[in-house]
């Protein structure tokens, strides 16, 4: 026992000498400390419950699992091994052991057998009720989806669609003001889950807080293919997304507002979209938007954090073979990709609450959207691996050629909003602040705290967080230099946003007393059919 375990030799004999000594050196402290009962609590927050503490054998276990897995993440970061196999070794050594973390075991979780004791058994009989529903759901469950309705306490500002073709309905809302600003918005959400990230519950509702500033919002709510569906979809591709998604909203926009220019705004793939229609649009000879709002998105994929795992030329032959001349890919298949890049909160966190402890999830509105996963066609979904994952064509001029036309992002001169997250892992900020440099306009750069989602639904309400922001965004300026040298403000970007955005137009109108015009007549209420369909 005393005896530490040895590891096989990935490197170079010093640096495997000095992980060696250090590995024995903390588990004979680890070993001392046992045998004098003066262990503390491990950091992982699953071991926090006073049950892991009370009960020496568990504790050391948990103390053991944590030295083991930042003793092979060290291994691994020092290791001799090209960029993209070291990045993969590091992935897959981050799923194995969060899969052995011992929480994950009833045998070996003290807080489940003490819940298991207390409860007669209960708590399993139930862990494993849960469990059977998910295996019919065909997905784990991270929240009461029983607490959410769309259209009542989701997605619930009021609006109607005013637009629909095969790929988007077009969402047109209400005003709340008496006069609104000249020049409309149109969002552009993310085609991968539901648009209503943007329009949660009234108090954290992006689209909302929009609204209330008096802008004239337009929203695309995207279409979620299904099997069964038989007119064409399952073959619509990239350009497809461009000419008939993004490129048709605007028209729509403009000529129910009935104004040569709109603001933009995207967020994640939707502001890579919205980006690529704009430069498609140019080198049609048009210039559709007056300024360009990004919210967490990817125009030079040159680091896409933990995703890169899934990126070769393998995996994308693969997809390209499966259903790059049409067909779905799954919602599943993307949940469990996002899922895993995180699995310790987002997936064995929930096994041990659902089915060790029997537990049921709290609601939480989050959650329930991230669960409404969508399908994406798949020469759609291969085109943009392939080229922006796998090559990092987008950012290259001529990179890529839509419908006849070459696209380039250094040919977008409109003012541009940029924002970033500081710790999202499917947008590095720094790929959104190279992202940034592409636009030749003036570009105002907000980095944002938290994460992907959190970053960005961060209502002024909440008096949480913090961003920097600066209007210097310069090829020269690195982009970890450039926040140690911008100052940092206290509460939520949106404010700084909406003060920006009016900079850009401040012309004002009588708000219109009916939604919609002409052709685009309301065809239904907000939020519409295809946020209604759900894929699993």
């Amino acid at each position: 026992m005393n005896a530490a375990p040895s590891f096989p030799s990935l490197f170079a004999a010093p640096t495997q000498a000095q992980i060696q000594e250090e590995f024995k050196t903390k588990w004979q402290q680890l070993l001392n400390a046992s045998a004098s009962s003066t262990l503390s609590a491990p950091r992982n927050r699953r071991f926090q419950h006073e049950a892991w503490l009370q009960q020496p054998a568990a504790l050391l276990s948990a103390h053991v699992w944590e030295l083991f897995s930042d003793t092979l993440q060290i291994m691994v970061d020092q290791a001799s091994l090209p960029a993209d196999i070291q990045k993969k070794l590091s992935f897959s050594i981050m799923q194995w052991a969060q899969a052995a973390c011992p929480a994950n075991f009833l045998a070996l979780n003290p807080e489940a057998q003490q819940k298991l004791m207390e409860t007669q058994g209960a708590s399993l009989l139930a862990g494993v009720h849960n469990f059977l529903n998910d295996i019919q759901k065909g997905r784990l469950t991270q929240t009461d989806e029983s607490g959410f309705k769309l259209g009542q306490n989701v997605a619930s500002t009021p609006g109607s669609v005013v637009f629909k073709n095969e790929l988007f309905e077009l969402i047109h809302y209400q005003p709340s003001t008496p006069t609104v600003k000249a020049v409309p918005l149109l969002i552009v959400p993310p085609c991968i889950n539901k648009y209503y990230i943007l329009d949660l519950q009234e108090r954290n509702s992006f689209v909302k807080y929009a609204v209330d500033q008096s802008l004239q919002v337009f929203l695309m709510s995207w279409r979620n293919p299904m099997p069964d569906d038989n007119d064409g979809v399952h073959q619509a591709t990239w350009g497809d997304y461009l000419q008939h998604g993004v490129l048709e909203a605007i028209q729509a926009v403009q000529a129910i507002s009935q104004q040569e220019q709109i603001h933009g705004l995207g967020f994640c793939v939707g502001g890579t979209l919205l980006s690529s229609a704009l430069a498609l649009a140019h080198a049609q000879g048009q210039q559709p938007c007056k300024s360009l709002t990004l919210l967490t998105t990817m125009l030079d994929f040159y680091d896409v954090g933990p995703l890169k795992a899934f990126v070769d030329e393998a995996s994308v032959l693969m997809r390209d073979w499966q259903i790059g001349s049409g067909g779905l890919l799954p919602a599943a298949d993307l949940m469990s990709t996002f899922a895993f890049l995180r699995p310790g909160e987002l997936v064995w966190n929930y096994v041990t609450d659902n089915y060790l402890k029997g537990e049921t999830p709290a609601p939480f509105d989050l959650l329930y959207w991230n669960a409404d996963g969508t399908n994406l066609p798949g020469p759609f979904f291969s085109w943009y691996y392939r080229n922006a994952y796998l090559r990092n064509a987008l950012k290259d001029e001529g990179g890529v050629r839509i419908n006849g036309h070459e696209l380039d992002f250094r040919n977008l001169s409109m003012p541009a909003y940029v924002y970033a997250s500081e710790q999202d892992h499917i947008v590095p900020w720094e790929s959104s602040y190279r992202s940034a440099r592409l636009l030749k306009g003036s570009v105002q750069f907000v980095l944002g705290a938290s994460g992907h989602i959190a970053g960005v639904i961060n209502p002024p309400a909440n008096r949480r967080r913090h961003y920097w922001v600066s209007d210097t965004v310069g090829v020269e300026v690195d982009p970890h230099e450039w926040r140690v040298q911008t100052q940092r403000h206290e509460g939520s970007w949106w404010p700084h946003w909406a003060a920006w955005v009016a900079q850009q137009s401040n012309d004002e109108i009588a708000a219109p007393k009916a939604l919609g015009g002409g052709q685009y007549a309301p065809l239904y209420p907000a939020p519409g059919q295809y946020v209604q369909v759900r894929a699993l």
